[in-house]
């Protein structure tokens, strides 16, 4: 068996050096790559495409979560594990949703991250023990902003980029060559799927979460 082709991102020296010497250890595990900005990721992944990219969130310039959309249309069979300081539901379900394969806090131990690395490479997703807790505690909610993405509509993104943009019912019709009857409907089909009470909070959601650029 191979090993497993290893990137890492992360804007720490010492972290990068830490893990690299971590996963030294492992004859499972190649590190074929290290990255202190999103700069160096782009052009190093680039020539040589890993198996497994762990990446942070807060990085100079462009920010992990900016990053991985890109990278996953890129490079579709490269597996993305978020690894951060970011206990965060909010950030946890945003890059969950934005298609990474794993989110993981840095305080976890050296055997759940080796873990971590081999489940996402075999095609499992990963999340960290403490947020995939909270974020089963909260239900259906969650699986609501977990699954928006796929369950909205071409035509549902089109109108809710409409309603962010500010315009009203009419003026999305007119836009979009709809009736005023039919964007009251899509709007009253995004505010259920995304749980939103009101444009207000729907408009919120759709920011925090990235449905609309």
């Amino acid at each position: 068996m191979s090993s497993i082709k290893v990137a890492i991102t992360d804007d720490h020296p010492m972290i990068l050096e830490g893990l690299t010497t971590i996963l030294s250890r492992y004859d499972s595990i190649k590190v074929i790559g290290t990255y202190s900005d999103g700069d160096e990721l782009l052009k190093g992944i680039s020539k040589y495409v890993p198996d497994v990219l762990l990446l942070d969130i807060q990085l100079p310039g462009k920010m992990g979560d900016e990053l991985a959309p890109a990278l996953l249309e890129q490079y579709p069979q490269m597996k993305i594990l978020v690894f951060t300081n970011f206990d965060s539901n909010l950030y946890a379900t945003k890059m969950i949703w934005q298609g990474v394969h794993g989110y993981l806090l840095k305080n976890a131990k050296e055997d759940v991250l080796v873990h971590a690395i081999e489940s996402v490479f075999n095609g499992k997703e990963f999340i960290d023990a403490d947020i995939r807790k909270r974020l089963d505690e909260q239900g259906v909610r969650s699986k609501r902003i977990l699954t928006a993405k796929t369950t909205l509509s071409i035509r549902e993104k089109e109108v809710l980029e409409q309603i962010v943009s500010g315009l009203t019912d009419q003026e999305i019709a007119n836009k979009l060559f709809l009736g005023s009857g039919t964007v009251k409907f899509y709007r009253k089909n995004i505010l259920l799927k995304l749980d939103a009470k009101n444009t207000a909070e729907l408009v919120s959601k759709a920011l925090r979460f990235g449905y609309v650029k």
